[in-house]
């Protein structure tokens, strides 16, 4: 008896457990489109001065609102928990999308984020808030914009401007909280990194040995 009990501990149990292990890692190889092809933004102003589009690239997206300076804390932890580890990816951009007149608070911003990060892919585009109200209905989020026009939700973008986030009932989810750092850490990180996952084996498949995503 103890004989079976042994080979059943040294031989089938670490069978079980990596059919166990295997077949959860497959059912978390695609994240679920919640609002496909979202629309691009319009010809909107940019503090870099160039036109930001959505297309061709893996988006984090948030909306800054007018107060977007006095809710700096929650770039600062998006910035700490996402940006500083994969900002070295090509494809990858942090985009805010934020009222006309909040240029100077974003400029701020950005200096205060390049005294210890390089601050390339940070984004920030200005529309009237007639046209950030736009942009947000069409997503089609559960969530909805603060009366500043801002929220501390943050949003995943394929590079077809698909919006992704989870569809289970139990575990329903389309924007990650930056004013929790553990959900950036935790929920966040784990659905971001099933997109890096989807494209880096794309371009395995391809041969494509390239840094971006």
């Amino acid at each position: 008896m103890k004989k079976n009990i042994v080979l059943f501990v040294l031989f089938v149990l670490p069978i079980v457990a990596y059919l166990f292990f295997a077949s959860g890692v497959n059912s978390y190889t695609k994240l679920p489109v919640l609002t496909p092809k979202t629309a691009d933004f319009g010809n909107w102003e940019s503090l870099s001065g160039k036109k930001v589009s959505l297309d061709s690239k893996v988006t984090i997206l948030g909306f800054g609102g007018t107060e977007l300076l006095n809710n700096r804390g929650n770039l600062y932890n998006l910035n700490q928990k996402v940006y500083q580890r994969y900002h070295g990816f090509k494809d990858l951009q942090f985009v805010y999308l934020c009222p006309l007149g909040t240029e100077k608070d974003a400029e701020r911003i950005v200096k205060a984020l390049g005294t210890y990060t390089e601050v390339n892919q940070w984004q920030f585009v200005f529309a009237t808030p007639e046209a950030i109200a736009a942009y947000h209905k069409q997503l089609h989020l559960v969530d909805k914009l603060d009366a500043n026009l801002g929220t501390s939700m943050i949003y995943i973008l394929d590079k077809e401007r698909n919006l992704r986030g989870r569809k289970d009932r139990n575990d329903y989810k389309e924007g990650y909280d930056t004013f929790h750092p553990s959900e950036l850490s935790n929920e966040m990180l784990d659905d971001f990194k099933v997109i890096l996952y989807e494209y880096r084996a794309a371009l395995k498949k391809n041969n494509n040995a390239s840094r971006k995503i």
